[in-house]
């Protein structure tokens, strides 16, 4: 199977296989040349730049002594009023494409009034006052331990800090929360109801009050991988409290299994789950047609493991006998993908004249063809490494591009039923179809929340619980 985990769903390359259609020229392999591309430049972890030190351009540099590293500063006056703080900014706002963000400050000395306070700000925070004590500002306070959210008067909330202590603050996107730690131990948390970006932000207010900022160059006191991992399992428990029904689950495997053409797997499911699940029909108008996904299983399924073993040669001539009009068109995108995958094999096992040889005669007539050149030009890349593995192409020789090739063979299978209604329902399987919505559904909640929150990316996430011992991974579903 292969998931593609963004909230675009190949626009035009769907419209050009609705329109392909209408004139009964339907070719799957538009769509899984598109897969084929994003697997070129993987979907991975969003970037974003992160706090490293402390911002000595915009602070109340009047009131406090900042290390040459950026990282410590000291209250090296004596405080009159609530405007002689001593309050420094991060050098970057929070980053946000994330579950959480934390940072710590170690108390070196608490000074005469212990004072100290750690948070979060925006960029317009006035540069004199404690975080906490204006709009738009959030802290925690040493001397009393308690939060303040824009206004001086505090609400209970932990217990005083002082020297040697280590505490913590944090963002939980997820839950849209602050959280704030003391020696490893979360204290509290409280809803963020501050839009826009944040700062993390500390404050010295009394005379040798000294504290130390860790952006994590350093390993934190406060475990933030468990946390991460816990609020990672609360998601997942609330999603295991909505009660499915077994034959709802049921159906997804069994139409996933039917159309791809797992015909052993399907044999096996049918079995483990005969005294489990009841014997109900469910309705086409429900969603299921097991009647075209059953079309030519047994081809399919042929067909579908020679390719999965690099024996394309044999595929070609099976695909021959059994359907030789897939053919008739030698410059579809369903040929690029057999023909790219033959040129990709003999790479693979090293037999490069050979590869040139084919190169010359099948990739050729595809070079300048739109939509096409980028793959050609990548296969032939492959030639010019030692290592070809670990060039930009590299991604060609995984097993997943065999896989995008077969689901592409088994697409236009399905398309040559006489019954089919729908090309795009010989693209994906209804579970394919789901997760699709799912990954939709998840980017669309995150845009809700201010593009604040970690990135849904369905590999990662099959992964994860797969890790977890939860479940199979995203490459072992079958």
């Amino acid at each position: 199977m292969t998931t593609i985990t963004t909230n675009t769903a190949s626009t035009t390359t769907n419209t050009a296989i609705n329109s392909n259609s209408k004139n009964g020229n339907q070719d799957p392999g538009l769509y899984f040349i598109d897969v084929a591309r994003r697997y070129s430049s993987p979907v991975g972890g969003e970037t974003e730049l992160e706090p490293t030190e402390l911002n000595t351009v915009k602070c109340s540099g009047g009131f406090l002594v900042v290390s040459t590293d950026k990282l410590r500063v000291k209250y090296t006056n004596v405080n009159h009023h609530g405007h002689n703080v001593g309050v420094i900014q991060a050098d970057r706002p929070a980053p946000e494409k994330r579950l959480v963000y934390y940072f710590e400050i170690y108390v070196r000395n608490a000074g005469a009034k212990g004072q100290i306070a750690i948070g979060f700000t925006n960029h317009s925070f006035k540069m004199r006052r404690q975080p906490g004590w204006e709009a738009n500002s959030c802290g925690y306070h040493g001397d009393d331990g308690n939060l303040y959210r824009g206004s001086g008067t505090g609400e209970a909330f932990g217990p005083a800090f002082t020297t040697n202590d280590t505490v913590g603050a944090g963002i939980n996107y997820a839950s849209q929360e602050f959280f704030f730690t003391k020696n490893g131990a979360v204290v509290g948390a409280v809803y963020k109801d501050i839009k826009g970006l944040l700062l993390p932000t500390v404050a010295v207010h009394s005379q040798n009050e000294e504290i130390e900022v860790n952006f994590g160059k350093k390993s934190f006191a406060f475990d933030l991988k468990e946390y991460e991992r816990q609020e990672v399992m609360k998601q997942q428990m609330a999603v295991d409290k909505i009660s499915l029904p077994p034959i709802v689950s049921y159906e997804l495997v069994r139409s996933y299994l039917l159309h791809n053409g797992y015909e052993e797997t399907l044999k096996a499911f049918d079995v483990a789950s005969k005294n489990t699940i009841p014997s109900i029909y469910i309705a086409q108008e429900n969603g299921f047609d097991e009647q075209h996904i059953a079309y030519a299983l047994a081809q399919r399924k042929a067909v579908r493991q020679l390719i999965r073993n690099g024996e394309i040669d044999s595929a070609l001539s099976k695909l021959h006998e059994w359907y030789p009009h897939i053919f008739q068109d030698e410059k579809s995108a369903t040929c690029l993908l057999l023909h790219s995958q033959k040129f990709i094999e003999l790479v693979r096992a090293g037999a490069l004249e050979e590869a040139v040889h084919y190169g010359r005669i099948e990739l050729a007539k595809f070079f300048k063809l739109p939509g096409f050149d980028d793959l050609v030009r990548d296969c032939a890349a492959l030639l010019a490494y030692e290592q070809p593995h670990q060039c930009s192409a590299g991604y060609l020789l995984e097993e997943s591009q065999r896989e995008i090739v077969a689901d592409a063979v088994n697409g236009m299978i399905l398309l040559t039923d006489p019954n089919v209604k729908d090309a795009q329902s010989c693209l994906r399987s209804h579970l394919e179809r789901l997760l699709r919505q799912l990954t939709v559904c998840c980017l669309e909640r995150r845009s809700l929340n201010g593009d604040q929150g970690e990135g849904f990316h369905l590999h990662r996430a099959l992964n994860s619980t797969s890790t977890a011992g939860r479940g199979p991974s995203a490459n072992t579903l079958v």
